[in-house]
């Protein structure tokens, strides 16, 4: 046992929640953020203002725009993306981006999950037999191929298979209990936004578009921009704009400290919920990532507008069209996303205040 564990530490692989939830899903998300999300701003972009070259076509046979190309490239970029976060070798490295474009095209609609944990496995494997031989550059570039793509192939299409049919439902029941529903997902997902892990991962991976999105989103920009409002005191201009536009994840030091803190913000998440579901009707359209995103570069409202004018495959596959946004529309976005939990979350905070549960200092980010 001695033995193997010494060769697990030469070889930096580490079983732990932390480098598999947190540092491996993190780095999906990113991976996916630079693929699939940018391509859609990119091709959305060029629809809607009739720009060029962000319209031309690419290619004679299977001819793609620059954002098409883009988004075709999200399964190899989430794979490199999770093994740099796993800190494989280079030629692991470059050999996941086959492992990735296999998930991703075999598991589907939960083509992202199958990335994750197959990107994993290929990456730790090929850590294992990475310069254990006097020819690597053949050995490791097959060995995580052969394993990664092999994998793919047997538990790839269930993965997609399960984690789309449970997306479905949380869906389905937000239609059919859009109150309810709109409370929990706003709740649960704004959480996972502030926590160490990834909303944006997780919300791709379940595929949330429609109302269950719409609450995603309100969630999302209920930590977002509550936690940069009732903050403002102690953190100012750039407290402001590196948590509203950056990350409420910022305050996780925090919330360690004194969890009270994180009242406010999941309290309002929990009013904001049902009011996006129930009153705007507010529906994520875009590309599912967009929901876990919420005020971070504005990508959920970039989302929200890229699903009222070009829905994605998934969310046209769950019967959404294209539509012309009406000012109630526009007038949901803005309330649900800035005006609501800059209000709401501020005056909950100050009776956390009141009861001593907050104290001056407590929000001053590091």
């Amino acid at each position: 046992m001695e033995k193997v564990n010494a060769f697990l530490k030469r070889k930096n692989i580490v079983f732990s929640a932390k480098r598999y939830g947190i540092d491996a899903l993190g780095a999906m998300a990113q991976g996916l953020f630079c693929s699939l999300l940018i391509g859609t701003i990119l091709n959305t972009l060029g629809t809607q203002f009739h720009i060029g070259f962000l319209t031309a076509q690419i290619g004679e046979k299977v001819p793609y725009t620059i954002g098409g190309l883009t988004s075709f490239m999200s399964g190899p970029a989430m794979a490199i993306a999770i093994g740099y976060a796993l800190q494989a070798p280079p030629l692991v490295l470059f050999s996941l981006a086959a492992v990735g474009y296999a998930c991703n095209l075999l598991g589907g609609a939960g083509g992202p999950l199958a990335v994750l944990f197959v990107a994993i496995i290929a990456a730790e494997c090929g850590k294992a037999v990475s310069k254990e031989t006097k020819i690597d550059i053949l050995v490791t570039p097959i060995v995580t191929t052969l394993i990664g793509v092999g994998t793919a192939y047997v538990i790839a299409p269930p993965i997609g298979t399960a984690a789309s049919a449970f997306g479905m439902v949380i869906m389905q029941a937000t239609e059919l209990q859009p109150f309810l529903m709109g409370i929990l997902v706003s709740v649960l997902v704004g959480v996972a936004l502030t926590l160490p892990i990834s909303s944006a991962a997780i919300c791709s991976v379940l595929g949330l578009t429609g109302l269950a999105g719409g609450a995603a989103v309100a969630g999302c920009c209920a930590q977002m921009v509550g936690f940069a409002v009732m903050s403002f005191r102690e953190n100012g201009w750039g407290g402001l704009v590196s948590q509203g536009l950056g990350t409420s994840m910022l305050q996780m030091p925090n919330i360690v400290k004194n969890p009270r803190v994180w009242i406010a913000p999941t309290v309002t998440s929990a009013i904001t919920g049902p009011i996006a579901t129930c009153l705007f009707r507010l529906q994520m359209n875009g590309a599912a990532i967009n929901s876990g995103m919420g005020t971070c570069g504005l990508c959920g409202q970039l989302g929200v507008w890229t699903g009222w004018v070009a829905p994605s495959e998934k969310a046209l596959a769950n019967g959404a069209i294209a539509m012309n946004p009406t000012a109630f529309d526009w007038a949901g976005l803005i309330l649900i996303s800035f005006i609501l939990p800059a209000i709401l979350c501020p005056l909950i905070n100050q009776l956390c205040r009141k009861a001593g549960w907050v104290k001056d200092g407590d929000l001053k980010l590091p």
